[in-house]
């Protein structure tokens, strides 16, 4: 009887759903001021840095099962920091539920990460290099070199998604813990 061949990525699919909403949540915040193909290029970078750091905070097949089972928190605190809570609701205050759901699949820290990655290029370098011991990144060839290398037309697209002192009180959040993080092996214990 033939074997199957395990998923590469298994866990992965696990955290789908917390990258695509912090994504989201990155892009809504820090809106790109070009056309679709500018659009494209910073929904890109803004994925790429959100892959990282749920790569990051969540390194193992447990770990990404755990956060699918119990969910990420949701972007509360982010869209009050912001002033997006205020923009997410209509005049009367209610939000529509097709907001809230994706709202509820965002993670403070991935955001926070992401926003660190986006803004200083050595986390980034070194974000990207922890990753190669991790169960994500198992046989897969990784490039999120519009993280690591964008060129002029990446940050002219990304303008408001790259700028420091916009990130920042995101950043700023979690920053010390990223740094933390990468001084260790990703898959290390606390």
């Amino acid at each position: 009887m033939r074997q199957r061949k395990k998923d590469v990525v298994p866990s992965t699919a696990d955290i789908s759903s917390v990258i695509a909403s912090t994504t989201q949540w990155l892009l809504r915040s820090y809106p790109v001021t070009g056309g679709a193909f500018d659009a494209a290029r910073a929904q890109a970078q803004a994925r790429q840095a959100a892959t990282v750091a749920a790569w990051l905070r969540y390194p193992t097949e447990a770990d990404a099962g755990l956060v699918a089972l119990v969910g990420p928190g949701g972007s509360g605190r982010l869209d009050w920091l912001t002033g997006a809570d205020a923009a997410a609701s209509g005049e009367d205050g209610d939000t529509e539920a097709a907001e809230e759901a994706w709202r509820s699949w965002v993670d403070e820290v991935v955001a926070s990460w992401a926003a660190c990655l986006l803004t200083a290029p050595d986390l980034a370098d070194a974000a990207v290099a922890a990753l190669t011991g991790c169960e994500h990144a198992a046989g897969l060839p990784l490039d999120f070199g519009r993280l690591t290398r964008p060129d002029d037309h990446d940050r002219r697209a990304a303008a408001l998604l790259r700028h420091p002192d916009l990130l920042a009180p995101v950043a700023d959040l979690h920053r010390a813990t990223l740094v933390r993080q990468l001084r260790r092996n990703p898959l290390d214990g606390d």
